[in-house]
């Protein structure tokens, strides 16, 4: 009875997994089981991050609006703004305007 080999769908599973590992330190990059474990710790980062990058641009694009309103007026803050631009239904998103508050600000 002849011998057989093991078939290429695994060796093809785990050089995807290997070029995935590629850039990877020491048995991260070498070893099948930890680069899957690694793997998965890597997506999870990133899905995680990718949620917290959209949180922190939202809290920048804010602390700008509200630094350069507060140059101008005394009395007048971030909350405030936001809630004239309600009720004057102007619907522009903070990125937008924390770029026109950049761009339009006053040296002084």
């Amino acid at each position: 009875m002849t011998r057989i080999k093991h078939g290429y769908i695994a060796r093809r599973r785990r050089t995807k997994i290997l070029l995935f590992a590629s850039s990877f330190r020491g048995s991260h990059s070498r070893l099948t089981r930890t680069i899957t474990q690694q793997k998965i710790r890597a997506l999870v980062s990133a899905h995680r991050d990718r949620d917290k990058q959209k949180r922190n641009f939202r809290r920048l694009w804010i602390t700008r609006i509200n630094a350069v309103i507060r140059e101008g007026r005394v009395f007048y803050s971030y909350s405030k703004l936001i809630h004239d631009l309600y009720k004057k239904q102007l619907l522009l998103n903070r990125k937008i305007l924390a770029q026109m508050a950049i761009s339009n600000r006053n040296p002084e």
